[in-house]
Formats: structure tokens, sequence, C-alpha cells
């Protein structure tokens, strides 16, 4: 191979590592995923992630670097998004590939349900034809900024932290669906828990927005 040739081919392998480098980090996936559900701020995500302002912002300027994410000034706040859809593409087909290949995830979720009685996943084609007929209430746990950012069609939003103080806002005759980020999300766990324990007939969904929004089907979004 002449020396051109090994030259641009060692260039263009060193492009493709500065995305596997930037995701090496699983502090970095977890705010990848967190970005993929809506733009939000440093601090939030620093608050999600339970890491402090400053580690977030070098994990956040790696992304960058990377151009999985991008960033925008306004006023105080500096606000993160996603490069393009199709890093969401990318995070969702890594996990896919890990849950393939790496039996530990299986193993890690099994242990983590153990002893949740009926939180398990439920079958999820039954369940995503009852909820997109309307037959069950379905409501979205995650924070304000995420269901205003995209929220499955006539998805009713009451954040975990809200949820105890606003129970009587939801129906006690239909059983109720909640979902959060998708299948490693625990927020939609706890209210479960939080709903059963006060007489409610409540299921976890374990699919979020964005697999909704792979599987082909419609988004809504919040209209200011």
């Amino acid at each position: 191979m002449s020396s051109l040739k090994r030259r641009y081919k060692d260039a263009i392998y060193e492009q493709f590592a500065r995305v596997g480098k930037a995701v090496a980090s699983p502090k970095r996936l977890e705010l990848l995923d967190l970005l993929c559900q809506g733009e939000r701020t440093v601090e939030v995500l620093a608050r999600e992630a339970g890491l402090s302002v400053a580690n977030t912002s070098q994990h956040l300027q790696v992304l960058r670097a990377a151009h999985l994410a991008e960033a925008e000034k306004r006023g105080l706040h500096v606000v993160y998004r996603i490069a393009d859809p199709q890093v969401a593409d990318f995070f969702h087909a890594l996990r896919s590939l890990a849950e393939t290949q790496l039996a530990e995830v299986e193993q890690l979720t099994r242990r983590f349900f153990a002893g949740k009685e009926g939180l398990e996943a439920v079958d999820r084609t039954t369940l995503l034809e009852r909820v997109e007929k309307g037959m069950v209430a379905v409501l979205d746990v995650r924070p304000p900024e995420e269901y205003r950012a995209g929220h499955l069609p006539n998805a009713l939003s009451i954040p975990l932290s809200e949820l105890r103080r606003r129970l009587a806002e939801l129906p006690r005759d239909r059983e109720i669906v909640a979902y959060c980020r998708g299948p490693y999300c625990a927020l939609s766990v706890e209210a479960v828990e939080i709903l059963r324990a006060e007489g409610f007939q409540a299921i976890r969904m374990e699919e979020g927005v964005q697999e909704w929004r792979q599987r082909g089907l419609s988004i809504e979004k919040e209209t200011l």
C-alpha cells in the first residue's frame, strides 16, 4: 500500500476514533442519553447525572469537540442539545448492541427489579396497541422540559417530584401507564410504586419517547 493511501486510512480512522473516545465514558453516555430527551442547561444536566457543574462542563466539552453535542448561550446559562438527530440513532444503536452482546446488561436489569413484583417489563406490542387506542391513561413522569421537547400522544405530564400532590388529576377507572426515558430509567418504576400504594391500577412502559420515535410512531410537542 502506498504511503499516500496509508496516510489517508490512518487519518480517516483517527476521525472515527474521535467519536469512540467521546463516548468512552459512562457519564458522557448518560449525558448523551439525557440530551437525546431534549435540550437543557449544564446545571440541570449536572443535577440529573449526579455530577458537579464543573465536571459536567468538562464532559460536555468532549462531546462537543466530537460534534455529538452543541451549545448555545442563553442569558446566564449555556444550553446543550444533540448536534443532529443521527446522534440519537447512534446512541440507541450502541445501546442495542450492548444489550445483544453483553449478558451483564440483562443481569444488572434483572437484579434491579428483583423483589419489585409486577414491575418487570410488560408485553411491549400489546401495551403499545392499548396506548395508541386510548384504552389506558398515559403518564409522562419526566421533567417538564423533556415533556415539552416531545412526548407520547395524549400523555399527561406529571413529573415524579409532583406526583404525590397531583394524584387527584389521575383517573381511577382506567389503568395508568407510566413512562420515562426508556428501559433503563427508574423514574417510571418509582411512579408505579407510588400509584399502586395509593390504590391505582398502574403499570410501567419500557419504551420512552426515543423508542416510540424509532418505531415510526408519532410524537407530540408542546406549543407555546
